[in-house]
């Protein structure tokens, strides 16, 4: 939902194409999935008929990861690659957590890492009726996320552009350079003032930087 407002500060000639996955919005009757490998596959079928046309990712914090492997099962299945593959608020995938599982904690204990988290805000979290509601999607994210295990393979032959939060304790600076270990292609940086929800909270900073990132990408295609 956070992607919906983004296209009045892209360039023109950007299309944006947010993608909405199981488990929210309209697709809050179906099941999320809890498995990067199993929810790449049905990305891939779902967008390959749109991508026709030069392509890039973004993916913020678990999207990162969701949008690394697409483009990795893209190449590998379809011989695609996106032009640019833009990651945000994630560590390297073969960086190691730095912590134990969540996902699978009692309620309580789950509840008090969603608020260490900050994501969640302290008026959803204080309201149980939306908190059962929401629980089961937090908790197939969290063990999508925690359970994703990187598998070496070929590295990606692709510009990456990497952004981060200064404030964000989980995913220190070293975390989101290890990135251009696995791609030929450029590799930039950019931190942004904010924790890991800096995306919400620079965003107007955030969007002109990939502003311009997008224009140099469609004027060297």
């Amino acid at each position: 939902m956070i992607f919906r407002n983004w296209q009045s500060q892209l360039p023109s000639e950007v299309e944006l194409c947010p993608v909405q996955l199981p488990g929210r919005g309209r697709r809050l009757k179906e099941a999320a999935y809890t498995n990067v490998h199993a929810l790449v596959q049905e990305l891939a079928q779902g967008l390959f008929p749109f991508l026709g046309k030069p392509f890039a990712f973004f993916g913020h914090s678990m999207g990162a990861t969701i949008s690394f492997e697409l483009a990795r099962y893209l190449r590998r299945e379809h011989h695609l690659m996106p032009r640019h593959l833009f990651f945000s608020g994630r560590r390297a995938p073969h960086i190691p957590a730095g912590h134990a599982p969540t996902y699978n904690l009692p309620d309580p204990e789950f509840l008090i890492a969603l608020r260490d988290l900050k994501g969640t805000s302290h008026e959803a979290l204080e309201q149980p009726d939306l908190m059962e509601l929401m629980l089961p999607l937090l908790r197939a994210d969290f063990e999508l996320s925690e359970t994703y295990t990187y598998l070496n393979g070929p590295l990606l032959d692709c510009p990456m552009s990497i952004y981060g939060g200064q404030e964000d304790d989980d995913v220190p600076r070293e975390h989101l350079e290890a990135w251009g270990k696995l791609t030929t292609g450029s590799v930039s940086l950019k931190m942004f003032p904010g924790d890991h929800f800096f995306v919400n909270t620079a965003q107007t900073a955030l969007l002109e930087t990939l502003s311009e990132e997008l224009r140099e990408m469609v004027h060297t295609a």
